[in-house]
């Protein structure tokens, strides 16, 4: 994998030789990291603790991952994205231990809030950081086609290869040794990442400008109106995710109260949609190469969800428990969610000296749409009921196709009224993407 010729698979396939070992180890640390996504809430209130201290416990994790999801472009920009990845590995598996060792053989909620509430910054910086790497290193002809692999294995592991392992590993070992598992496998994908990927570009500190740490951290921020397309791509990025996470407040008592499936039933639909979603970020990154970012984004991003979404509610709501239908459906929601992947290619192109910054501002959206979504629930399922809320999420999905439109990338200099400087990339010109860890100074 590591110096895999031109023609071989691991090229022809879009992923970057130099960084194939790093897509393994970032699959094996997502696993380990999902593997606590479908029963650590159940498990701890056998512990002990009330559904209201296990909620807080979640919430500080919840922003902790958002805080470590910003500064890893920051950091990134700073440091080099390896070290970023050594710092996640090594805060992942410090709290862990505390938290497996102290805080829940003693049932320490105070050691719990910190062990566990620390260790959400460990998964965003490792594979935040590897995002960044990616950035630097991938053509810019298959920058989306990369990134599709990044969400693939992001994905794959959290939380659907990670729910599997654990359902495997739960009725032989109990739940409390999975747990164990769970830091072998983080573990074992971090040291495969970082001893294994020899590209130098993930070791250098991004040249700078002169600019120090604070001016790098308050850029992160400012970019968002310095760069009004980073801006505009930062609220599309908080638009791709809103619904999902307002749909897991709402859906699952739509679906069993008032549509009829079971609890089961409503499991299985929602092991399918996020299936499907796994396979279409891979294909989405295929097609925003072969499409056009911008257009992939407008078109199978936000037609796609504006419609899906209204599909997700009318089509069970008209046919009643009709398992068959409602996967249909389901399935078609998730795909379209991957609609945004190129995104990720996308926005830090649009600032190619601040990579690291435009990163950090993608991922500052990422980390709103986790309250944006359940706040437009709270606010509007009172006087508008589930359907209203539906219409709203499409309608943002609506104005997100709109938005995708004003994220064309800057011409090379010379070429700015270029005939065809759009065509068939759109938004990907051919060649290596400029990036923070490794553009001139």
């Amino acid at each position: 994998m590591k110096n895999s010729p031109p023609g071989s698979l691991i090229t022809r396939l879009g992923i970057p030789p130099t960084l194939a070992w790093g897509y393994l180890g970032l699959l094996l640390f997502m696993i380990g990291d999902g593997v606590e996504s479908g029963y650590l809430s159940p498990y701890l209130l056998d512990q002990g603790l009330t559904e209201s201290r296990v909620a807080l416990l979640f919430t500080v994790y919840g922003v902790a991952a958002g805080i470590a999801a910003w500064l890893s472009g920051v950091l990134s920009d700073l440091w080099g994205p390896r070290r970023v990845m050594w710092a996640g590995l090594g805060i992942w598996a410090v709290f862990q231990l505390l938290f497996l060792t102290a805080a829940i053989p003693l049932t320490s909620y105070p050691l719990m809030m910190l062990a566990y509430g620390l260790r959400g910054l460990g998964y965003p910086l490792f594979a935040y950081g590897f995002l960044v790497w990616i950035a630097g290193v991938a053509p810019r002809a298959r920058l989306g086609t990369a990134m599709g692999w990044f969400w693939f294995a992001f994905t794959g592991g959290l939380p659907t290869l990670g729910s599997l392992v654990a359902g495997g590993l739960i009725p032989h070992i109990g739940s409390y040794a999975t747990l164990w598992a769970a830091l072998v496998l983080v573990a074992a994908g971090g040291l495969i990442a970082l001893l294994l990927v020899r590209d130098d570009r993930g070791v250098r500190r991004a040249p700078g400008e002169g600019e120090g740490p604070v001016a790098t951290l308050v850029g992160s921020i400012t970019i968002l109106w310095r760069n009004p397309r980073v801006g505009v791509g930062s609220v599309v990025r908080v638009i791709n995710t809103a619904s999902q996470f307002g749909f897991f407040v709402i859906l699952p008592i739509h679906f069993t109260r008032t549509v009829g499936f079971t609890l089961t039933e409503w499991l299985h639909l929602l092991s399918a949609m996020f299936a499907t979603n796994i396979f279409a970020n891979l294909l989405f990154g295929v097609v925003g190469d072969r499409f056009g970012w911008r257009r992939t984004i407008a078109w199978f991003g936000g037609a796609g969800c504006t419609l899906s979404t209204l599909l997700l509610f009318y089509v069970p709501d008209a046919a009643g428990a009709n398992f068959p239908l409602a996967l249909l459906v389901a399935a078609f929601y998730g795909a379209t969610l991957a609609g945004y992947v190129p995104l990720s290619a996308l926005v830090p192109t649009l600032e190619p000296k601040h990579q690291g910054q435009a990163l950090a501002a993608l991922n500052l959206g990422a980390g709103a749409s986790t309250f944006v979504g359940p706040a437009v629930v709270a606010a509007f399922v009172g006087p508008l009921g589930v359907e209203g809320v539906v219409w709203i999420f499409a309608g943002m999905y609506a104005v997100s196709c709109v938005l995708a439109h004003f994220l064309k990338l800057p011409a090379a200099p010379g070429t700015e009224d270029a005939p065809g400087a759009d065509a068939r990339h759109g938004d990907a010109p051919d060649g290596p993407a400029p990036t923070a860890a490794s553009a001139p100074a």
